[in-house]
Formats: C-alpha cells, sequence, structure tokens
C-alpha cells in the first residue's frame, strides 16, 4: 500500500487488513480479517513477561477515523452473543477463540473496528496461551450489539457492510473512505479533505454474513475502461462475478438495486432478491486506478501485446 506523506491532515485513524475464505452460519457467518504490524499491548497486571497482541492502530500504513479506512479482508466464523467486555471473558468465547486463536484474534480486530464507537476498546487475556488482546472501535456502527445485546438485523446488516467493504482479492492495502450511516441512522462524517482526496466513488456493499444471505458488491459511479484495472477489484470490477472476491458476489451496478441517500453521499440502502439492506459505499483515490501504458507492470496487469490491463505489452512485456 502506498503510504499517505506525513504532511496529509486527515483527522483518522490506521487500520490494516488482508483477505482468506468465508463460512457462513446463523450466528458465526462473520467475516474475519487480517491485521498487519500493529502496535503492542500492554498485558494485565502482574503479568509479566507475557506475550501481547499487537493489534493496535499505530502503523502507517494509513489514516483511518470516521469512516477512512483500509482494506484487505478474509472471512470465517464467529459466535458471541455480544461485544461488551464481559460477554468476552466467558467460557464461551475463550474456547471459540482457542480453536484458532492466530485467525480469531483477527476475527475480532475487524468485528471491533466496525461495531464500535471509536474511543472504546474491547480487551481479552486468554489464560490458555498467556497473551492478552486488545481491540480498537472505530466507526460504531452497531453500539447495541457493542454493549452486549445481541445484535438486531440492521446491526447485523451494516457490519457485514463494512467487514465486505475491506475484502482485497490480492491481500493487500489500498486506502479507502466508508461512506453511510450507522444502525441507529447516524451519518459517518466526512471532511472536505477526506471528500477531496477520496474522489472515485467506488462501489457499495451490502448483505448479512450472519446468516446465510451473503455478501455483495456492486459498481459506483466510477466505471473502468479496457486499460484500467485496481486492487480494488471486488468493488470496483469491470465484470459481474469477479474471480477471486468469493464468497462475496459482484452484482453489477450500485443504481440498479440500491437507493442514494443524499444526506449522507452514499448509497444506504440496497434491494435485491426481495430483501432490503443497509449499505456502506466506499470511495478510494484515482492514483490507486491503474491504466495500462502508464510504465508500471502491476499486480493488476498482464503481459500480452495488446493496450488492456489484461494484455499490456506497454508495462509488462510480451509474455515468454
Amino acid at each position: 500500500m502506498k503510504k499517505m506523506q506525513a504532511g496529509t491532515r486527515l483527522n483518522r485513524r490506521v487500520m490494516c487488513e488482508v483477505l482468506a475464505p468465508l463460512k457462513a452460519g446463523l450466528l458465526s457467518g462473520l467475516v474475519v480479517l487480517h491485521a498487519l504490524g500493529c502496535g503492542p499491548v500492554s498485558p494485565p497486571e502482574g503479568a509479566g513477561g507475557l506475550e501481547t497482541s499487537q493489534q493496535a492502530l499505530h502503523t502507517s500504513l494509513g489514516l483511518s477515523v470516521n469512516g477512512l479506512s483500509v482494506n484487505g479482508l478474509s472471512v470465517n466464523g464467529l459466535s458471541v452473543n455480544g461485544l461488551s467486555v464481559s460477554d468476552l471473558e466467558t467460557a464461551v468465547f475463550r474456547e471459540w477463540f482457542n480453536v484458532d486463536p492466530s485467525t480469531r484474534e483477527i476475527t475480532m480486530h475487524y468485528l471491533i473496528l466496525c461495531a464500535v464507537p471509536s474511543g472504546q476498546e474491547r480487551t481479552f487475556f486468554n489464560s490458555v496461551t498467556g497473551t492478552s488482546y486488545t481491540w480498537y472501535g472505530e466507526l460504531g456502527l452497531a453500539p447495541n450489539w457493542a454493549e452486549g445485546v445481541l445484535p438486531s438485523v440492521l446491526e447485523q446488516q451494516v457490519v457485514s457492510a463494512c467487514l465486505a467493504a475491506h475484502v482485497n482479492a490480492y491481500g493487500q492495502h489500498v486506502a479507502i473512505s466508508v461512506q453511510g450511516r450507522t444502525a441507529q441512522g447516524e451519518v459517518l462524517a466526512s471532511t472536505e479533505e477526506e471528500l477531496r482526496t477520496f474522489t472515485a466513488e467506488e462501489a457499495c456493499f451490502f448483505g448479512n454474513l450472519f446468516t446465510d444471505a451473503g455478501a455483495f458488491a456492486a459498481n459506483g459511479s466510477t466505471l473502468l475502461k479496457n486499460s484500467e484495472s485496481t486492487l480494488r477489484t471486488c468493488g470496483l470490477s469491470p465484470r459481474d462475478g469477479t474471480p477471486g472476491c468469493e464468497p462475496m458476489t459482484h452484482v453489477g451496478s450500485c443504481k440498479r438495486f440500491c437507493t442514494w441517500d443524499k444526506e449522507a453521499q452514499a448509497y444506504t440502502r440496497c434491494s435485491y432478491q426481495g430483501v432490503e439492506y443497509m449499505a456502506l459505499t466506499t470511495r478510494m483515490q484515482a492514483a490507486d486506478i491503474y491504466r495500462c501504458g502508464d510504465g508500471v507492470c502491476q499486480d493488476t496487469e498482464s503481459c500480452g501485446t495488446g493496450k488492456t490491463y489484461s494484455s499490456c505489452a506497454a508495462d509488462c512485456g510480451q509474455c515468454p
């Protein structure tokens, strides 16, 4: 991911992410994500010498607050009743977590980031491994679930949209701006500088990963030419059913399924296959859309004899 310059004054915090496969289920059909390079967390008192998780949002990979984030996600299962501190100290949560600690700490990183308000954190001391974890809230999309009650349908939907918005089929980081509303209808605030920086309306995301409904993406107003490509291919796609983004399904255009929210400056409601979902809309920087002929052979481009991203002689040369 390209680092933002130190002089950039976006009032945002850092988030980090990467991709793997999804398993849906009742309350276990939640997205799992992979966090990279975060600052160490202090162990609980009396736990000197214990390992600590590195989940703090203090890297130079990007900036994020009020909707700005960095993308990349993978999916798996999670089964917890609520996200209050007490809910994370139960035997049920500990048993679930220790099935696969390395993967499930990633799940929790992104789940807390999406659901819990900024300024709050959730901690968990794993007595089995002697590791302490701290996960930081950011967007506050599901405040009631964050307080320990079962998530409402709206909370399930908007958290699912948030997780889907962070999918990256290439497992790489690209800064994005997330627009929309929380489950309680509050608009995610954005600064004018953020909107000037993230000018390309990329995609809308919706679905429900707490059920077997799945997750969906559709193109925003930005459309790719045959010569163009992006690491954000799961959202900004040149075609339906983008390969490599399963189990998320690309369904075409946001305008076809979704309603534009003038106040939020985003698609916040989408109707698909007879079901209405809360949605989130993402914006990206124009520089993160690559063009065949710009002199750089990107991961999204291939060798060949043509001028398209899949056969770009100018950047990647002819195939051997």
